[in-house]
């Protein structure tokens, strides 16, 4: 029911189609962060109307609001919330993370304290992998044990070996046909536990493969080679997923090292703080600079930004105006969109690296990987 058609490559970057049956995933692609079923502050056709093939969805914050089994007795994620194409639910792995100063992981599960009202939760593969058939997506990921980076080795290792056994547990668990299961490939910023745990990885049977672990405190460079000595060992017909990444330019550097899917808040949370995506840079809307500019954010953007001034957009931020955050997040992922489309086209062209010079070039410096992670 999932295959993953690689219709061209360009140097290390592929250009292909992830098969579903909710419809085609076309590769590279970006995919909005819905994480409690709604990309904050936009309707499912404004999301669809930025080229989005498939969004992504939140196994923690599903799991404690509104609750996995009231999301099935609405009709499962897709009904609840209106997206009839594809949706990924990610494992919960990134919230256990994070959430490092209330939790505890052990073999059998991570156990810690839900954000809201300090419940104790255990979040067991088997669990995971519950939650996510019940929220009926079409991809689901392996629960993994994601660590801060730089790590010593022995950290890295343990959670690498965790990783590996739990994404054994999960495959053991799913037992939905309609749903594919993509496995996580950690190992930190080494090079020998990357390629050890995506060779082993790849020798179980999923439908796909992400890369994992990254974009949690490391430079940029870093993650970008990590991704590039990682990607070589998974197998070439299955799509390649990077967690959480980015920047623009992460996109780029990470087409150019063979990855096929990307999920990041940064559009969106970016966007509702006045931060805009153009050809030529981020643009901070709250500057007095744009108080009396004319100019659209971007002369041939499509999206309901575009239709209005840049001294409009900063007044709708500076008076407080829910509109403002609205319109620019819908500009970001319309960014993000037509930047993939950009990027299928360069490809299939035999002209991504001239393409991807050319965007590097436009954006000069981008000094937004503090806030570029999930």
């Amino acid at each position: 029911m999932f295959r993953y058609e690689l219709i061209g490559t360009d140097g290390g970057a592929r250009r292909g189609v992830f098969h579903t049956p909710r419809g085609p995933v076309r590769t590279p692609g970006f995919m909005p962060v819905g994480t409690l079923g709604t990309v904050k502050g936009l309707t499912i056709d404004q999301v669809a109307a930025t080229g989005a093939d498939m969004i992504l969805g939140n196994t923690y914050h599903l799991r404690l609001r509104p609750g996995h089994e009231t999301v099935a007795a609405l009709g499962g994620l897709h009904k609840m919330c209106g997206w009839d194409g594809p949706i990924l639910t990610d494992s919960g792995g990134f919230q256990v993370f994070s959430l490092g100063a209330i939790n505890k992981v052990t073999e059998h599960a991570a156990t810690f304290r839900s954000h809201i009202d300090g419940a104790k939760i255990e979040l067991t593969p088997e669990h995971s992998i519950e939650i996510q058939q019940a929220l009926g997506s079409d991809v689901a990921m392996v629960l993994d044990h994601v660590i801060a980076l730089p790590a010593p080795m022995t950290q890295v290792e343990d959670a690498l070996a965790r990783s590996i056994r739990w994404a054994a547990r999960c495959r053991d668990a799913a037992d939905r046909q309609d749903q594919a299961l993509f496995a996580i490939v950690q190992g930190g910023l080494d090079r020998t536990l990357r390629q050890q745990c995506a060779t082993e990885l790849a020798a179980m049977p999923f439908e796909g493969y992400a890369v994992g672990g990254l974009s949690v405190g490391e430079p940029p460079e870093d993650m970008y080679t990590t991704t590039g000595f990682t990607t070589p060992h998974l197998p070439a017909d299955k799509p390649r997923y990077l967690m959480g990444v980015g920047t623009p330019r992460d996109l780029l550097e990470n087409i150019a090292r063979g990855i096929d899917l990307f999920d990041c808040v940064m559009p969106t949370r970016n966007g509702r703080n006045a931060l805009a995506f153009t050809d030529e840079g981020a643009i901070k809307l709250r500057n007095a600079v744009h108080k009396l500019d004319t100019r659209p954010l971007m002369e041939d953007c499509p999206c309901l930004a575009c239709r209005h001034s840049r001294g409009y957009l900063r007044h709708l931020f500076v008076a407080g105006e829910m509109l403002g955050p609205i319109l620019l997040s819908h500009h970001n992922l319309m960014y993000y969109g037509r930047l993939m489309q950009q990027t299928r086209d360069a490809i299939e062209a035999g002209q991504f690296e001239t393409f991807k010079n050319a965007k590097l070039a436009g954006w000069g410096h981008e000094p937004f990987h503090e806030t570029a992670s999930h």
